[in-house]
């Protein structure tokens, strides 16, 4: 079970404490630790709390500690993870990503290259196959962290009314595909429900893009033909992403999520979602992803990685106990998915005779997907 009590994330037995507010509201109150998850807090002025308080059972995530008072800590039965030095991201942080957070300072003519998602990426590809211990901590103990700020997130919704959209990266901008999607991540958003991709370019840059055009409908129009002067992000992510970031300065509000990988990391991550959540682990992405997806989940035209996630959706609703409710999974575009990748004749025959088949779709427009919503 899980309480929300100013700020404080709870559940029974244990509590997280991401900020130093936190932090000094519990301390106020208890001297006694057991179950307290601190995360990437800087306590180095709070040595006088922490040596008069009874720590065993805590743990700490990252946090910035006098030497004194990490023995002590660890003398007295808590458990202590140093922060890792060298990386060009924070593993234990405590929130999602914005765009900003990932690009920098590409607005004010910085080259992508140097950005922080770009240096992540060219740290993540040094490592090698497979990367040694100290770089699979460090890679494990960031998508933790970003698993928990995006359940965090996820907790303020209705999950029946949060909805994945999955399409192809190589849908480029002014395309009729492109203005499709952004119609639909649109409708969706003015339908009240939230949207979720994968957060890279394309096709799920396009919805991300209409769920936060949701403020100003009105301009939804201008802004396509004004992002297609830049139609991809080769040969230039910076003019790419340039072009978008100020889009976003424009309409600062809404987007939906995003949820990229680093696995596809010469694929940049689209700026438009309000927060992005992005993994080392594609497994772990993809999970997330669509677990999240209550409300349904539409899959626009795409390639190996949105067939892959047509049927990791597939499977628990295979699985799924008759009575238990299965999320829509709908296919949008009849002739894509039976004529070029034909994945509906085997969704559907895997649906036949169980109780997935009733929330099994392939429609022919995103306004037909729209319907199977509700």
């Amino acid at each position: 079970m899980v309480r929300h009590s100013g700020g404080v994330t709870q559940t029974v037995g244990s509590v997280e404490v991401e900020s130093l507010e936190q932090f000094d509201r519990l301390r106020s109150r208890s001297r006694v630790m057991a179950g307290w998850f601190i995360q990437d807090v800087d306590l180095r002025e709070r040595s006088d709390a922490l040596l008069t308080a009874e720590p065993r059972g805590a743990i700490f995530l990252g946090c910035r500690l006098e030497l004194r008072v990490e023995d002590f800590l660890r003398d007295r039965g808590a458990l202590v993870f140093p922060s890792l030095v060298g990386l060009p991201f924070d593993p234990y942080r405590v929130s999602l990503y914005t765009a900003a957070d990932l690009y920098g300072t590409v607005t004010q003519g910085s080259a992508y290259t140097s950005s922080p998602d770009a240096q992540t990426n060219a740290w993540r590809l040094r490592q090698g196959t497979p990367p040694d211990v100290s770089a699979t901590l460090a890679m494990s103990l960031h998508d933790h962290s970003i698993g928990d700020a995006l359940n965090d997130a996820m907790r303020q919704m209705d999950r029946e009314r949060v909805v994945g959209v999955m399409g192809g990266h190589g849908v480029v901008r002014g395309s009729a595909m492109y203005e499709d999607a952004a119609r639909l991540g649109l409708a969706v958003t003015q339908a009240g429900m939230t949207v979720l991709t994968g957060g890279g370019p394309g096709a799920m840059e396009a919805v991300n893009l209409g769920a936060r055009m949701a403020s100003a409908p009105e301009d939804l129009d201008d802004v396509l033909v004004r992002l297609a002067a830049v139609p991809g992000y080769a040969p230039s992510v910076d003019a790419w992403a340039r072009l978008a970031l100020q889009v976003c300065e424009r309409y600062p509000e809404g987007g939906g999520y995003g949820i990229p990988t680093w696995f596809y990391g010469h694929e940049p991550p689209n700026v438009f979602p309000r927060a992005i959540a992005k993994y080392f682990s594609n497994a772990l992405r993809e999970d997330a992803l669509l677990q999240l997806c209550g409300g349904g989940v539409l899959y626009l035209p795409g390639a190996a990685g949105t067939v892959q996630e047509v049927f990791q959706a597939a499977t628990p609703a295979y699985y799924a106990p008759a009575g238990v409710r299965v999320p829509p999974l709908v296919l949008v575009g009849r002739d894509y998915w039976t004529q070029t990748l034909p994945a509906w004749p085997l969704l559907r025959a895997l649906a036949t005779g169980r109780s997935m088949a009733t929330a099994v779709h392939c429609v022919d427009t995103w306004s037909d997907a729209l319907a199977v919503l509700g």
